[in-house]
């Protein structure tokens, strides 16, 4: 007897429940949501992942609560959709919040649901990227809804530097909701759609008396621009997508293996024959670090990170011969590369997640000093440079260095130096290194002969070229071993990489302790 035409009713369930499950909150909600511009959770974790890789997990579960009118509310899934998949052919986790079921709001459920992923992806050593849509705690679940958050960030923190871990805000992240992609290593965020923000512009209003709009008060350009907190900001839901990809590509997968190698087709040993016209010889004139950075790397691959925020400081990932390196520099066409409060705590915050995953870093330096003024001093520079200073130290990972013009002062010492456990410091023979410029020092050293001068800025202008001559040129530093070579500019692509190759196998380990007490 042929069955091939009879339908097994469990199956045809099965294939009903499924659909149901992928409609979250229904046609009419999913209508909803493109009309305001924005994907469905299903459509977003699609575009994260490899071609029909993604697999869900807890597809039916409901959520508990019967009261408030809830009972007549129960969509399969709840208001998340979690499970796995390959990325770029590498295992990933994700949860993907669905504002068509409930506004996308936290349960109980929702809770458990996003807090099974993580373990999974804890326990198999992948990273974990929530995307994140909802209007918050789900009030009418009260207390339990509230300890679903402490729950989540419970497993952030426990994740912190052991895999990665990415937000991407694509919708509404209220109140107590902004905690975990604040604890996650890094912010994507869509302009227009997504907002951060812990009150809101009817609270504030109400409370201060300002008038502010939902986006001006915490969407992607405000948080990627003026607080820090969003590393990357999108125009659109598919470009925020494909960055994640792209970051995902230069890390690990957890803190025990090394970034994966690709091949990029770029030469060691390619010569930068435009890099010595690039610095001016003043030392007060700009120039954009960005050109030496891609001059350098390979194929001219640089993802930076916190592209508008303190913008005195560069920060991001690159390939030498096809090797993730984490990158720090200043950039002189900007406050000329000064520290200040900002750029310390954007720099301290990428070393440390350098170090955390196992990516060599190498810094260029062109700086003149710390910001001076009293809002800095009230504001705590010496607190905040200092992270900075404990992020260098306490690294372990390869790190190499180049001065490219300048490093005076304070500057010098926190810009991994070789005091601070750099392991390759080279200088071009454009460097200076120094306890302040020539103008300074020769203001503080020599005021009585140019006080007593019959022409004192002749005599300002020779001492001044003497001190730089005698006490700023790099092979003075080189002498003492502080800088291990001066280099060629040409030859500065070949020269990191031979030190990479070199420092490949460093093992470097801190005292034995719980944890140290880094000046937050």
């Amino acid at each position: 007897m042929d069955n091939s035409n009879i339908i097994d009713p469990k199956l045809s369930k099965l294939h009903d429940l499924r659909k149901e499950s992928s409609l979250g909150g229904g046609e009419k909600r999913i209508e909803s949501q493109h009309k305001r511009g924005k994907l469905t959770a299903h459509e977003r974790l699609n575009l994260l992942f490899d071609k029909n890789t993604f697999e869900e997990i807890d597809p039916f579960v409901l959520h508990r609560s019967s009261d408030f009118g809830l009972e007549k509310n129960k969509y399969l899934g709840d208001a998340v959709v979690t499970g796995y998949g390959k990325i770029n052919n590498r295992l990933v986790f994700a949860y993907s919040q669905d504002f068509t079921v409930l506004g996308g709001s936290l349960s109980e459920a929702v809770a458990q649901k996003i807090c099974k992923v993580m373990d999974l992806a804890m326990q198999n050593g992948a990273p974990m990227v929530g995307l994140i849509d909802s209007g918050g705690a789900r009030i009418q679940e009260g207390i339990d809804s509230l300890n679903g958050y402490s729950e989540i960030f419970f497993r952030n923190t426990r994740a912190s530097g052991v895999i990665p871990q990415i937000s991407a805000i694509l919708g509404p992240a209220a109140g107590g909701a902004t905690y975990s992609p604040a604890l996650t290593d890094f912010i994507f965020a869509v302009q227009n759609i997504g907002q951060m923000y812990i009150t809101g512009p009817d609270v504030i209003k109400a409370v201060t008396g300002e008038s502010v709009t939902h986006e001006e008060l915490g969407g992607a350009l405000t948080h990627s621009t003026k607080s820090g907190v969003a590393h990357f900001a999108s125009e659109t839901e598919e470009a925020c997508i494909n960055k994640i990809k792209n970051l995902l590509s230069f890390l690990p997968s957890n803190n025990m293996e090394t970034p994966p190698k690709q091949n990029t087709n770029d030469t060691r040993d390619r010569k930068n024959n435009s890099l010595s016209n690039i610095v001016p010889e003043a030392s007060n004139k700009p120039y954009d670090m960005l050109e030496i950075i891609n001059e350098i790397i390979d194929n001219n691959n640089f993802l930076e990170i916190h592209e508008l925020f303190a913008k005195n400081i560069i920060v991001g990932l690159a390939r030498f011969d096809g090797n993730s390196v984490g990158i720090v520099a200043q950039q002189p066409n900007h406050l000329a590369g000064i520290l200040d409060i900002d750029a310390s705590v954007k720099a301290a915050r990428f070393v440390r997640f350098c170090d955390a995953f196992n990516i060599p870093i190498l810094t260029l330096i062109d700086v003149p000093g710390f910001m001076p003024g009293t809002n800095q001093e009230y504001a705590g520079i010496i607190r905040h440079g200092a992270k900075l200073i404990y992020a260098y130290a306490e690294a372990t990972v390869p790190k190499i260095s180049l001065l490219t013009r300048k490093a005076y002062g304070g500057a010098y010492i926190v810009m991994s130096s070789k005091g601070l456990g750099g392991d390759i410091n080279y200088s071009w023979p454009s460097g200076q290194l120094a306890v302040m410029g020539a103008e300074g020092a020769v203001n503080v050293i020599h005021r009585k002969k140019i006080n007593e001068s019959e022409n004192p800025e002749e005599i300002r202008k020779d001492l001044v070229n003497e001190y730089e001559d005698v006490f700023m040129n790099p092979y003075i530093a080189a002498a003492r071993g502080l800088i291990d070579n001066v280099i060629d500019p040409s030859e500065t692509r070949n020269k990191i990489i031979q030190s990479l190759d070199m420092l490949k196998n460093k093992r470097d380990v801190i005292p034995p302790k719980k944890h140290g007490s880094i000046p937050l």
